[in-house]
Formats: C-alpha cells, sequence, structure tokens
C-alpha cells in the first residue's frame, strides 16, 4: 500500500473527520468565549472593583529604556485567560452531563425481545399437543 493510499484511508476515517470538525468548532467557540470574556465580563467587574482595566494588571520587572520595552509580567491577561478557561471547561462539562443523560435514556429504554422463529413455533405447539395428550 502506497503512502498516498494509507493517507488516504486514515483521514477518511469517521473519527478523523468527526475530530477535525470538533477541533474547528472548538477554536471558534473558544474566540467566542475569549471576547465574551475581555469585552463583557471584565469592564463591569473592573468597574466594581475599582475602575480597573485588567489588561493592564502587570508587575514591571524592568523599566523601558529608550528603544527597548519594559519588561512586564501580566498577570491581569493571565486573570482573563483563567477566566476564559472556567466557562469554557463549564460548558464543555454541561455538554458532556447533557450527553450522558442522554445516552442513560436510550439505555434505559428496553428493546422488544425477539418474536420466535416458525422453527420455535412449531416446537412449542408440538410441545403443547403433548402435554395434553399425556
Amino acid at each position: 500500500m502506497s503512502f498516498v493510499t494509507e493517507f488516504k484511508a486514515f483521514a477518511m476515517k469517521g473519527n478523523v473527520v468527526d475530530m477535525a470538525v470538533g477541533i474547528i468548532i472548538g477554536a471558534s467557540f473558544g474566540k467566542i468565549v475569549a471576547s465574551f470574556v475581555k469585552d463583557i465580563i471584565m469592564p463591569p467587574l473592573g468597574l466594581l472593583i475599582g475602575g480597573v482595566n485588567f489588561s493592564d494588571l502587570a508587575i514591571v520587572l524592568k523599566e523601558a529604556q529608550g528603544d527597548i520595552a519594559a519588561v512586564t509580567m501580566n498577570y491581569g491577561v493571565f486573570i482573563q485567560t483563567l477566566v476564559d478557561f472556567l466557562i469554557v471547561a463549564f460548558a464543555i462539562f454541561v455538554a458532556i452531563k447533557v450527553m450522558n443523560s442522554l445516552k442513560k435514556k436510550e439505555e434505559a429504554a428496553p428493546a422488544e425481545p425477539p418474536k420466535p422463529s416458525n422453527e420455535e413455533l412449531l416446537l412449542t405447539e408440538i410441545r403443547d399437543l403433548l402435554k395434553d395428550k399425556a
């Protein structure tokens, strides 16, 4: 089997395609959540704390000198990223919880027992006839 044929067989498997779609949707969802946190949640939160813009919160490790930018530890951006993560983690938790509850409902529905074959029906009739004669 050639390399190209083997790769094509791998890439066209259902799981790989599903995973690719999930990654693309997940990346888009991450961008939406990042914007939601940065533009919707953090400004009012900063206002409540005292007019703080979280993206500006930093510890200056070394002051700027001429053309060299300052070296800072941007803990405000880290706080925003942490809030992003918590929202995404909560959304995934809820989605998995819903999927598990749907799976349990499917498993809880009892399957109808299979109908007996014609041979079994005939053997049952013969058995009943023999019981009646005895």
